[in-house]
C-alpha cells in the first residue's frame, strides 16, 4: 500500500494529512498518509526507512536542515535553497520545492502594474521560496528579520512610511499568528497602508490573521495561503506519481 506523509515538528493541525486522505477517498485510491514530527532533522533516517514511502511534504522547520540528507535537489530547489518535497524512486531521496509553483499560482490574479517592489517578513525556508517568485516576476526585494545580518535585510522597526510608500506587496512569511496562538501579530506599521497594498499571509488557519484583519481594515487587498497551499499539495502529487 503506497504511503505519503509530511515532515515537521508540530503537526497536530496540519492541512496535509486531511487533504490527502480525502483526496484519496474521493479518488478510491488505497493509499495512507501519515505525520512525521521530528525534534530533530537526525530523525528522518528513520523516516526514510518507512516501508512503501512514496515520497513526503516537509514544513517547518525543517525546509533548509533536510537538504544534506537528500540524494539530488531539483534545479528550482538549488536556486531557492529550501525543499518542501521529497519524492523516493529506487532507494533516490530527490528534494523539490512546490512552494514557488503554489505562491506564483496565488498571486498571479491579485499583481498589478503597482507592484513594483516586495517586503518579505521573515527569511525561512518559505520566504526563499517566495522571494524566487517575486524576483522571478521582476519584483525587488526586501527581508525584514529579527536580526537582520545580510544585504537588503531590515529590522522591523525600520519599516516606516517610506517603506511602505515603495513597496506595494508584503508577504508574512513567519509562523506568528498561527493557531492556537491567534492574537499574537508582528510589530508592523498598519495605518501607512493603502489601497494599492496586496498583503499576503502564508499562514491559512486561522483564516485571517491578526495581521492580515489589520491590513484589510488599512485598505490592503489580503489573501491567506490557503490556495498556495492546495496548488503545491497538487504539485507534489504530480512529482511523487511521474
Amino acid at each position: 500500500m503506497p504511503k505519503y506523509g509530511l515532515v515537521g515538528k508540530t503537526l497536530g493541525h496540519s492541512f496535509s494529512k486531511h487533504y490527502f486522505e480525502e483526496k484519496f477517498q474521493k479518488e478510491g485510491l488505497d493509499h495512507t498518509f501519515e505525520n512525521f514530527e521530528l525534534t530533530d532533522i537526525e530523525e528522518i533516517q528513520g523516516v526514510f526507512s518507512t516501508p512503501d514511502l512514496v515520497g513526503f511534504s516537509v514544513t517547518i522547520p525543517y525546509k533548509e536542515a533536510i537538504i544534506p540528507f537528500l540524494d539530488s535537489l531539483s534545479e528550482e530547489a538549488i536556486a531557492i535553497g529550501a525543499v518542501n518535497c521529497v519524492a523516493l524512486v529506487d532507494g533516490q531521496k530527490t528534494g523539490y520545492n512546490t512552494d514557488a509553483f503554489g505562491f506564483h499560482q496565488m498571486i498571479k490574479p491579485f499583481l498589478t502594474n503597482e507592484h513594483e517592489r516586495a517586503i518579505i517578513l521573515g527569511t525561512g525556508g518559505a520566504s526563499k521560496a517566495v522571494a524566487y517568485v517575486l524576483k522571478k516576476i521582476g519584483l525587488d526585494v526586501l527581508w525584514i528579520s529579527r536580526n537582520p545580518n545580510k544585504e537588503k535585510e531590515f529590522a522591523y522597526d525600520a519599516i516606516n512610511e517610506h517603506m511602505l510608500r515603495a513597496c506595494k506587496v508584503i508577504v508574512n512569511c513567519t509562523p506568528v499568528g498561527t493557531f492556537p496562538n491567534i492574537t499574537d501579530s508582528l510589530p508592523f506599521p498598519f495605518q501607512h497602508l493603502t489601497d494599492k497594498h496586496l498583503c499576503i499571509d502564508l499562514i491559512y488557519n486561522p483564516e485571517e490573521t491578526v495581521f492580515l484583519r489589520e491590513s484589510r481594515l488599512h485598505g490592503a487587498t489580503t489573501l491567506n495561503g490557503l490556495s498556495m497551499l492546495k496548488e503545491q499539495a497538487n504539485k507534489a502529487w504530480e512529482i511523487w506519481n511521474t
